[in-house]
């Protein structure tokens, strides 16, 4: 959650997307994800840039000269593209994440893809982003990104490498530049709906959608990323079945993810990475191609040594989820959802669902001292608000105002809570059918907001990667005991691990875990 996050978020679940939907449609201001996975980022990131984003370092391909990526890319086109559009991906990401072991890990998996590529001279500099976000894209150029989301999920070095040649391929193969001419082609209509729907936010999210569509690759050009990646891989000498082995574990951490949580799906690599059973399947028939090399090494302990250490989940810049509470020590603010609910902690706001198809979304805006809570509250930026329930209250010592509003098939409560210059907002939304329970649960967390003392903001740590040694008596059970932040923890545990019953844990391995 940022510091002033806007409304939105989808479910997985056909109810919820309708539920989220509403609660979008009852907030008018509600903002919109312009991301995509796997893409090249143009104009769509215009409107994420601002604010001082960091400098990473870079990945030069082989040579003898002591070299700088701008230098060796000054004569190549394509990297105008890539130069101009690398802070905005900072921007739009959290910026780079730095850590000279994990850099020193990656720079040992690019130096080797680069070397046996069709285009051995290019060179590619390679980011971590600081975004729990599971993703991976290219710019042209040979800009390469990869979110410390993704690197956490890896289980070695070859799945790592899988991922990396194949964004490396799309920057080979001119894809972003294909889809840069895409673009410009629909430019026209978007000026036009820009020119005359400019004061709009309807006309402003019709170009955005336009946009959102052009940003992902098409499944021609990813199933092409995929055969050379693969092919790249096995020269290499990784194991090439890495890359159907890394989908398959993305589609399940998705399907985790999905069961409980109201994720943001533009930010995460199976947005424009679908891992369908067929595109695995073809993944692990390029991979048979290169059986009689052997099955290529994995290298794993060096991923997992660069990876050690590494920050797990939200940053405090956007607050930590544990369990069923949300704590944002810069904001200062605290919050518990209900038995039953599971938070997920977005760009845009912090999202929870649970029983009943009922959703909670926080979030928070800037107002005047000189405008009371009840004149917002009926300002009409909430829809189908019930003016008449309008009520005054006190939160934890501070003022509060909660309405009652109807969105189509949807009861809503919407709570205010006004702590200085900043009001947030607490909507929570269900089915018309369940309105009877809705007092109760609107009630139950916003009663539960409260301001961080200095110790709780100082008690805080955010959660990290910790790989551990097994011991004789450890198993699966004990070894997730250890986590921390959440409630599966088992069912985490194998996801990061890719252990189960086939694959049991085994002493003197090395295995990940989440921890302070």
């Amino acid at each position: 959650m940022a510091s002033f996050p806007r409304a939105g978020g989808h479910s997985q679940t056909v109810r919820r997307r309708a539920l989220w939907r509403a609660t979008r449609a009852l907030a008018c201001g509600a903002g919109l994800t312009l991301l995509a996975s796997c893409t090249t980022f143009e104009a769509g990131l215009d409107d994420f840039a601002g604010g001082d984003v960091q400098k990473t370092g870079y990945m030069p391909g082989p040579t003898r000269q002591p070299v700088t990526f701008e230098n060796i890319q000054a004569g190549d086109p394509q990297s105008v593209i890539g130069r101009s559009q690398h802070p905005k991906i900072l921007a739009a990401y959290g910026g780079a994440y730095s850590d000279p072991k994990l850099e020193q890990a990656l720079a040992a998996i690019v130096g080797p893809l680069a070397s046996v590529s069709d285009d051995p001279n290019r060179a590619y500099r390679i980011t971590v982003l600081n975004s729990p976000n599971v993703n991976a894209f290219a710019l042209p150029g040979g800009y390469l990104y990869i979110t410390r989301g993704l690197l956490a999920l890896a289980n070695d070095s070859a799945e790592v490498a899988a991922v990396i040649a194949h964004e490396m391929a799309h920057v080979a193969a001119n894809h972003g530049i294909e889809r840069q001419q895409r673009e410009q082609a629909a430019e026209l209509a978007s000026r036009v709906v820009t020119e005359v729907l400019s004061s709009d936010a309807e006309g402003r999210a019709a170009v955005a959608r336009n946009r959102l569509s052009l940003a992902s690759f098409s499944r021609n050009q990813e199933l092409q990323a995929d055969a050379i990646g693969i092919r790249h891989v096995a020269r290499a000498g990784y194991d090439p079945a890495a890359a159907a082995r890394f989908l398959m574990a993305m589609d399940s951490y998705s399907s985790f993810r999905n069961a409980f949580q109201a994720t943001n799906p533009n930010l995460d690599f199976l947005a424009s990475h679908p891992a369908a059973p067929q595109r695995i399947e073809l993944a692990r028939r390029h991979a048979q191609e290169f059986a009689s090399q052997g099955a290529g090494r994995v290298d794993r302990g060096r991923l997992l040594d660069g990876i050690d250490g590494m920050l797990f989940g939200d940053s405090a810049a956007e607050g930590y989820v544990r369990g069923r509470q949300f704590f944002h020590p810069g904001l200062g603010i605290a919050f518990t959802v209900p038995d039953g609910f599971m938070i997920d902690n977005t760009a845009e706001a912090v999202l929870a669902t649970g029983p009943g198809d009922t959703a909670i979304r926080f979030d928070g805006v800037a107002l005047p001292a000189s405008t009371s809570l009840s004149t917002y509250v009926s300002s009409g930026w909430i829809g189908g608000l019930d003016r008449a329930s309008i009520r005054q209250t006190r939160i934890a010592g501070l003022e509060a105002v909660s309405a009652r509003a109807r969105g189509g098939e949807y009861a809503f409560d919407v709570t205010v809570i006004r702590v200085g210059g900043q009001v947030y907002r607490f909507l929570t939304a269900m089915p018309a059918s369940g309105e009877a329970r809705l007092a109760g649960v609107a009630e139950g967390v916003a009663s539960s907001f409260r301001i961080l003392s200095a110790a709780d903001k100082a008690a805080l740590k955010p959660l990290r990667i910790r790989v551990v040694t097994a011991g004789a008596g450890d198993t699966e059970q004990t070894l997730a005991a250890r986590m921390i932040g959440f409630d599966r923890k088992v069912e985490m545990f194998r996801l990061l691990n890719d252990v189960d019953a086939s694959r049991p844990v085994r002493a003197g391995e090395r295995y990940k875990i989440v921890a302070e």
